[in-house]
């Protein structure tokens, strides 16, 4: 393949996840504020500029785009902490990589806290049983790749060592209190703050407060 080539597959690739991300944004967005059982994948593509059948190509049900959002920024985070120079201090670098993608709400870029209307419409949209489903499968698929990319780094085997699994799903575990805490918080606390002192915790060995 030439660079030519290269580069028309490259953007069509971006331009590809452009859209992705795009629709699950709007499905946030219109779940939030509408309620999940109140917003049609109609409405989804409309929001994002597409047909409904272009967003069927991409997912097959309003949840799973919902839930994508939370997969994509777990991939962006394996991405950013495999670029991670190899002479940083492994907790340092996985720090240092989720806070630089991990913003749950598109009003909110991690350090600022949102609006409580925002928090209020999340909390909700995350107690429905299908989102909660997809959101399950999109943990096991983001704790997959983050442990390859631990094993990457630490010269262990995914498959055979305990180390790489173990970290990739205490950093699971971690993100899904800190989530919880931030839905919780009165008043909103900026997430990233939130997840920042989880992952010093964790890298302490959670010693006894």
């Amino acid at each position: 393949m030439g660079t030519e080539d290269g580069e028309r597959v490259g953007l069509r690739e971006r331009k590809k996840q452009e859209t992705r991300t795009a629709l699950s944004w709007a499905a946030i967005r219109l779940t939030v504020e509408r309620g999940l059982d109140n917003v049609r994948v109609e409405d989804i593509a409309a929001e994002a500029g597409v047909s409904p059948r272009t967003f069927n190509n991409y997912f097959s049900s309003k949840s799973e785009a919902i839930a994508a959002r939370h997969l994509d920024r777990a991939r962006r985070i394996a991405v950013e902490l495999r670029a991670q120079p190899t002479s940083k201090p492994l907790w340092e670098s996985i720090t240092d990589a989720a806070l630089a993608q991990y913003a749950l709400g598109q009003e909110s870029d991690g350090e600022h806290a949102p609006g409580e209307q925002w928090i209020a419409g999340v909390r909700l949209m995350l107690t429905d049983p299908t989102l909660q489903g997809e959101f399950f499968k999109a943990n096991a698929a983001a704790e997959a790749e983050f442990a390859a990319v631990i094993a990457e780094r630490t010269g262990t085997d995914v498959t055979r060592d305990l180390y790489p699994r173990l970290v990739a799903g205490a950093v699971g575990a971690a993100t899904t209190v800190v989530t919880e805490q931030w839905l919780r918080a009165d008043p909103p606390v900026p997430i990233a703050a939130l997840l920042r002192d989880a992952l010093r915790q964790l890298a302490a060995g959670l010693p006894v407060p």
